[in-house]
């Protein structure tokens, strides 16, 4: 393997996204007392042997020699006899504020939302971070990560906030919605920076502040959002109109039997109902919801097919406005369809 004598040390050439330098960039470098390095302003220098961070300069030009190099030259001192040149690796990592750090998710993912049910999005963003402890970074990110980049230093981090922003978004939208979007993104990027700034910590970095620049909905969610801005218009409840629109589908299905025409029938009364309410408030008489049937004592069960038929018309409107569960509806109506098949004219 051939070497290269290095006899200035220095990462001249910074861009302003660079994190981290390596010298030399790639193999191994021999370094001799009496070269130079020089660190400048907002950068540190520390000589790594074997992943571990040594020796630590900053800003200032050295020239190298046993004394300033006292763990490096410790450990190398019964493998070399204190001669030159020796193998080792430097890295120049910044201290300087990083702005403008992008993240995002890699793909949708999946979280409850208060008012659409489960919804599908993507997210986006950018966050704020400086490292604080030099030392620490560079043992946690060479060493232990085996980072050796820049881009795979701003890798590892995305990845550190990504674990926690599907538990943020999560927790945040099980009480609101994407229809607060605008209310909830500043929440957001705090709960996440809350979330991930210990893991930060760790690898020797302050995360300092987190933003959700954009929440890309699904294309489904997208037009469930829509739509629920023009039944809110009209005064229907969204959740209402989804228990309707799948009553309605089961009625169209040919296989669901005498129950499913009776769901799909109780459904459009219900939404029929709650669009009168909101555009007929001020008619006297509301118009009924419910086919008319013989009455019927209060607390007796249904006996005649037209008392049956009419107590699962208004099951049917009930489970629509909301006022049953699913699982009681279901129940009931079992039960009716059974006494159904019995019953006397």
């Amino acid at each position: 393997m051939s070497f290269r004598i290095i006899d200035v040390i220095e990462w001249e050439d910074q861009g302003p996204n660079d994190i981290m330098q390596r010298v030399p960039e790639v193999g191994q470098g021999d370094i001799r007392y009496g070269s130079q390095l020089i660190v400048r302003p907002s950068q540190v220098a520390i000589f790594i042997k074997e992943g571990k961070a040594l020796d630590i300069f900053t800003e200032g030009r050295y020239t190298l020699d046993p004394k300033n190099l006292p763990i490096l030259t410790g450990i190398l001192k019964l493998a070399t006899n204190n001669k030159t040149p020796f193998p080792a690796e430097v890295y120049f990592v910044t201290t300087k504020d990083f702005i403008d750090m992008k993240w995002g998710t890699p793909g949708e993912i999946t979280v409850p939302d208060s008012v659409l049910g489960m919804v599908q999005l993507k997210a986006f963003g950018t966050y704020s971070m400086s490292i604080k402890d030099p030392r620490s970074f560079v043992n946690q990110i060479i060493g232990v990560q085996g980072a050796y980049s820049t881009n795979d230093v701003a890798g590892y981090l995305r990845g550190v906030l990504l674990s926690e922003i599907a538990g943020v978004f999560g927790a945040a939208m099980k009480t609101k919605s994407l229809l607060d979007l605008a209310e909830l993104q500043p929440k957001l990027g705090t709960d996440i920076q809350a979330k991930a700034a210990d893991d930060f910590d760790t690898v020797g970095i302050n995360l300092k502040k987190v933003y959700v620049s954009g929440v890309e909905p699904s294309e489904a969610v997208k037009q469930a959002i829509a739509q629920r801005g023009a039944l809110g218009a009209l005064g229907v409840n969204y959740m209402q109109y989804q228990a309707g629109q799948a009553m309605r589908e089961a009625a169209s299905n040919p296989s669901g039997g005498t129950a499913s025409i009776g769901a799909g029938l109780g459904a459009g009364m219900g939404i029929g109902q709650v669009l009168a309410q909101a555009m007929g408030s001020g008619m006297a008489q509301p118009m009924p919801t419910a086919p008319t049937a013989a009455a019927q004592p209060a607390g007796t069960a249904p006996t005649t097919k037209a008392q049956i038929r009419d107590a699962l018309t208004k099951l049917d409107i009930r489970l629509a406005n909301g006022e049953i569960s699913e699982a009681i509806y279901t129940k009931l109506s079992g039960n009716l369809e059974k006494a159904l098949e019995s019953a006397a004219e």
